[in-house]
């Protein structure tokens, strides 16, 4: 959700880390995007499930990769 909220306000993503037990914005905010973004147009629970699932597994992945460390890249790999 966190990621989605500021890519929907337009912000720098290459810089921000999730921090574990964070919490942003309230449960109905946290709903609203995941349906926005989910690409179903009426999902499932279970959807929503797989998508925040999958969602997180690749964001997680993106965050531990080298090539997607901005401290790492610098400016050459901007927005990559």
């Amino acid at each position: 959700f966190q990621y989605l909220r500021r890519f929907d306000l337009g912000q720098d993503l290459d810089m921000f880390r999730y921090e574990a037990h964070s919490v942003e914005g309230s449960p109905a905010e946290c709903l609203q995007h995941l349906l926005l973004h989910c690409g179903v147009t009426d999902p499932s629970w279970s959807e929503l499930r797989n998508f925040t699932s999958f969602l997180n597994v690749q964001l997680r992945d993106s965050e531990a990769s080298v090539f997607c460390n901005p401290y790492f890249t610098q400016d050459i790999l901007q927005g990559f």
